[in-house]
């Protein structure tokens, strides 16, 4: 089964499949290649991770900016579709 893409899993997903990179990277018993690949794909979720965490951080400044009585904002995903 193929790897989902980063931008469509949960963050706790992309959490769970980067430790899982990270346990088997720090192992070292991949062969090169193979560590490269899951190297690349670490980065690729890390990344995703970040941008996720970044959104909900904009997220919370929107709200917490804005009092009682201002009207709420429609937050705009900047996630690539």
């Amino acid at each position: 089964m193929a790897a989902k893409k980063p931008e469509n899993m949960t963050f706790e997903e992309t959490l769970k499949e980067l430790d899982t990179i990270v346990n088997g990277l720090e192992n070292g018993e991949l062969p090169l290649d193979v560590a490269l690949k899951q190297f690349e794909r670490g980065i690729s979720l890390a990344r995703q991770g970040q941008k996720t965490l970044s959104d909900a951080e904009q997220r919370v400044e929107i709200l917490l900016a804005q009092d009682d009585n201002a009207p709420l904002e429609t937050f705009e995903d900047t996630r690539d579709e």
